[in-house]
């Protein structure tokens, strides 16, 4: 399962191949005779919170970011560049996003100049990023070369980009305060990738979708910015930021359940899927039962939960960073809706938005963006 790359935008797909079946388990209670199958737990038993903030240092990291300018702990020395050499690299990222994202990338085109070639670096990073687990050169994958991928990030802190897309990145993190830490997470995520195929329970399942996607979000705000009315509530704002990261990044894995099964990987808490009769079996044959539906709707209700959270912060974000924020929510919100439109199938189905239904979005998504109350 890639990340959410995007920054709070594109999903992902795929990843390597690490099988690990669990053997298939359903208790059943003869009474005369009958068989009768387990009850089916309500909904609201499902966990919606993942693992405290307080255990991934998200405070640390606000705190850092909310300083006017990165302090030295983040950029040793100011990179210098060519002018035309930079020029060109941030173009070379805007030809990225706007290939591989770019509902969101219309989104980009309302900010500023210096905010759109910020974002644009941080997506292409992201993108590399994740490319190294799901992308055509995965099966070479190992945790040495995440080594040396994190290596690379901190040269590139530190004014020592490796390429043209690292320069990019590079003059980004001296020009808004960007702490290093979020990105660390993001490639400890791809760790995670290349090590585990089940998540026994949601808090495990949570801490994944922070490393590869919530980070996304706090990546995101320095540079989008906070409205000058609403920076008292900066810490309110970057969970916000996490929690669309999350959101998105639920939905993905909702989205390719099918496509990762093929890859023998199961982005789906164990002990939930145990709790409707359900297990590993159950989803590589590919059947959708009632079973399947009622833990679906468990786990989109809780993915709604997460998109809940992040509208306040989207709508105190600065003004022209909001649009590609509420594109985004309102475009993986759709993926949700087409999951039930497809009536629960999404072992043989995919999920996707339309390329005119997501045009027809964007006046939508403009509109939450400069409206300062709402409600779905």
């Amino acid at each position: 399962m890639a990340s959410a790359v995007s920054i709070l935008g594109n999903p992902g797909t795929g990843s390597v191949i690490i099988y690990n079946a669990r053997s298939c388990r359903r208790d059943f209670l003869t009474i005369t005779a009958r068989v009768v199958a387990p009850k089916k737990p309500n909904l609201p038993e499902l966990s919606i919170k993942g693992i405290p903030h307080t255990d991934l240092r998200v405070r640390e990291i606000v705190q850092r970011q909310l300083k006017t300018r990165p302090d030295d702990h983040s950029v040793c020395r100011k990179p210098e560049f060519h002018p035309e050499f930079l020029e060109e690299a941030y173009d070379r990222c805007k030809e990225i996003c706007e290939e591989y994202a770019k509902t969101f990338y219309l989104g980009t085109r309302l900010m500023t100049e210096e905010k759109q070639k910020a974002i644009w670096a941080i997506y292409v990073w992201c993108r590399r990023t994740d490319e190294l687990v799901d992308g055509p050169n995965a099966i070479h994958m190992s945790s040495s070369v995440l080594d040396r991928w994190e290596e690379r990030l901190h040269d590139l802190f530190n004014g020592r980009p490796f390429d043209m897309l690292d320069a990019a990145l590079t003059h980004t993190v001296h020009k808004f305060p960007l702490d290093i830490k979020p990105f660390r997470d993001m490639i400890e995520g791809m760790r995670m990738d290349i090590k585990k195929s089940r998540y026994e329970n949601f808090q495990e399942l949570y801490q994944y979708c922070y490393y590869v996607a919530g980070t996304v979000g706090l990546m995101s705000v320095p540079v989008m910015g906070i409205a000058p009315e609403s920076s008292y509530d900066a810490p309110n704002i970057y969970n916000s930021a996490l929690s669309l990261g999350i959101g998105n990044q639920l939905t993905n894995i909702l989205r390719d359940v099918g496509e990762d099964a093929l890859r023998g990987r199961i982005y789906l808490p164990q002990d939930e899927l145990a709790q409707f009769g359900l297990c590993d079996e159950d989803v590589y044959s590919r059947r959708i039962t009632d079973n399947w539906r009622e833990f679906m709707k468990g786990q989109i209700k809780r993915a709604r939960f997460y998109f809940n959270q992040a509208e306040e912060g989207a709508s105190k974000l600065a003004k022209d960073s909001r649009w590609p924020v509420w594109s985004s929510l309102l475009l993986y919100r759709n993926i949700l809706d087409a999951i039930e439109e497809n009536d629960y199938d999404n072992m043989t189905k995919r999920a996707y938005v339309g390329k005119t239904k997501k045009l027809l979005m964007l006046p939508l998504s403009y509109t939450r963006s400069v409206s300062t109350s709402f409600a779905f």
